[in-house]
């Protein structure tokens, strides 16, 4: 395929990018390239032909395509100390990511029944299906046709004075109006196409990522809610047994009522706690079974303490910043589209120039049905059409400059998506370096708490502490238990969140996975199938 040399106008020339070409291979001109030498025994092709086959080879208008630089910093701003392992987030399959039997059970359950995962899975068919036609466009399409036409005349217009019916009948192969894509207009559209088609398989990739990171997250939430919904009904008996104790003591005159009405608000406060969690616990299983898609068994659910054994791993290497542009599916999809874009930039600057369609037929026709088929009577037609746009009031124009802000708008989404990339990558980062650390102080944090509230007790215990005391540190205590639930799972969630951020979770062999979801027959293909 030959390219055409398309004239820059000076109010829109842009200063190319500093960036790398994705395919640059030469393609053999048939216009410009030396015969093949002719051997013995071989005619000389015609010099039509040669033209011929030269004029179908047409030309491309679309611009070289250079992927923009990645406007992102070489290094991450911050590392934690033990990202040192070689191996990258897209080669630990998301299995290896969790430990816990379950939670691999209910992941692979999602994948099989979410509708998002089946919705994506679906645009493909859709996607593939729309390549296919336009591809069509490049082949000549032939159809059968067969008429039958009945004309009246009246006797006013009759030669002979007298009203008569003609009929004819013809029956024929041919094409109708295929256009020579002289200038790669059909070509540039093909190309969008494929294109739109690769970003949507990408995108479902990311959906893919998002509901694994999804599923995990609401699984260690609702695992965290469970801890927190067992630790309130832990404390509202233990402020039971207090108020109880405060009740005994104020009718035999051992205990000032203040002291009674401070266990009973303690008692009410933790009741109003145990609803709370109650109700937190409800909603994270119906958020978990909406990823799901379905119900979620009673055997999949969390166990007691199982926050912290959830993930096999406890450290992913976050590579280069780099290694974003080939791992992370939305990224892949922002090229894709913008490469078609670019694409369309050729089928726009096409329609400046001549477009030729032929229609042609070939077949029988009589005057009489029963002679369709006797000697003589086959017909033939061959009408080409070139068409020249002379006055469209700026019409081509405003497409053209359509086509080139869309590539534009495409150039700063790509760019964006890479930000964000990095942003979130960085993010994740960020927490991974300290969130170890935090953990550490918050254990060490409740340990102190539970001591001092032990203390409180026995010096309450011996006449030496004021109740107060033993409230304001009953408070301590149970903050501090909450705050290092939420740590923990913070501390797990962020791994769940760095290996999202890194395009981990994606594999080829979960191609027949999404194909099941989506049809329930076999795997969407990876590339445009006839």
């Amino acid at each position: 395929m030959s390219t055409c040399h398309w004239p820059v106008r000076g109010t829109r020339a842009r200063a190319p990018r500093a960036a790398t070409p994705i395919v640059s291979s030469p393609v053999r001109n048939p216009m410009t390239s030396p015969p093949e030498p002719v051997r013995h025994g071989h005619r000389r092709q015609p010099l039509s032909v040669a033209l011929l086959l030269a004029l179908l080879a047409g030309c491309s208008l679309m611009p070289d395509y250079q992927r923009p630089a990645a406007p992102i910093a070489e290094q991450w701003p911050t590392l934690p100390a033990s990202a040192s392992d070689s191996r990258a987030a897209v080669d630990l399959p998301w299995q290896t990511l969790f430990s816990a039997p379950k939670l691999r059970q209910l992941v692979q359950l999602a994948l099989d029944n979410n509708r998002d995962l089946r919705i994506a899975a679906l645009n493909i068919e859709k996607a593939r299906a729309q390549y296919r036609i336009q591809r069509a466009e490049l082949i000549p399409q032939v159809g059968l046709t067969a008429n039958d036409t009945a004309q009246r005349t009246p006797a006013s217009l009759s030669t002979s004075g007298s009203a008569y019916v003609s009929r004819s009948y013809s029956l024929g192969v041919g094409i109708s109006a295929y256009e020579l894509d002289l200038f790669g207009r059909l070509r540039s559209l093909k190309e969008e196409a494929l294109q739109s088609y690769l970003a949507t398989a990408a995108t479902q990739r990311a959906t893919h990522i998002s509901l694994i990171a999804e599923v995990a997250g609401s699984y260690l939430t609702l695992a965290a809610d469970q801890d927190l919904q067992r630790l309130t009904h832990d404390t509202l008996r233990s402020r039971q047994k207090s108020y109880a104790l405060q009740l005994t003591r104020a009718q035999v005159g051992n205990a000032s009522q203040l002291d009674l009405r401070q266990a009973e608000g303690e008692l009410e406060s933790a009741r109003a706690d145990v609803l709370s969690a109650d109700k937190q616990v409800a909603l994270d299983r119906n958020a978990l079974e909406l990823l799901v898609g379905a119900p979620v068994p009673a055997e999949l659910l969390p166990g007691s303490g199982a926050l912290g054994k959830l993930l096999g791993v406890h450290e992913i290497p976050p590579g280069l910043p780099s290694d974003l542009l080939r791992n992370r599916p939305d990224i892949l999809a922002a090229e894709h589209t913008l490469i078609g874009a670019n694409a369309d930039i050729g089928a726009a600057r096409a329609a400046f120039f001549p477009s030729i369609s032929l229609t042609t037929s070939a077949g029988r026709a009589s005057g009489e049905l029963s002679a369709l088929f006797d000697h003589g009577g086959s017909s033939w037609s061959f009408v080409p059409q070139i068409t020249l746009p002379i006055f469209s009031a700026g019409r081509l124009s405003a497409q053209l400059a359509v086509s080139e802000a869309n590539r534009d708008i495409a150039v700063a989404q790509y760019e964006q998506a890479i930000q964000s990339a990095f942003r979130e990558v960085a993010d994740a980062l960020a927490q991974r370096s300290v969130i170890d650390a935090q953990l550490s102080a918050q254990r060490r944090r409740t340990q102190a708490a539970q001591a001092a509230f032990d203390l409180v007790q026995l010096r309450y215990a011996n006449g030496v502490a004021s109740y107060l005391e033993v409230l304001d540190a009953q408070r301590t205590l149970y903050a501090a238990q909450q705050t290092l639930i939420q740590t923990e799972l913070a501390q797990q969630s962020s791994l769940v969140t760095l290996y999202k951020a890194l395009g981990g979770g994606w594999s080829e062999a979960t191609d027949g996975q999404l194909a099941h979801a989506a049809t329930g027959t076999g795997g969407p293909r990876t590339t445009p199938g006839a």
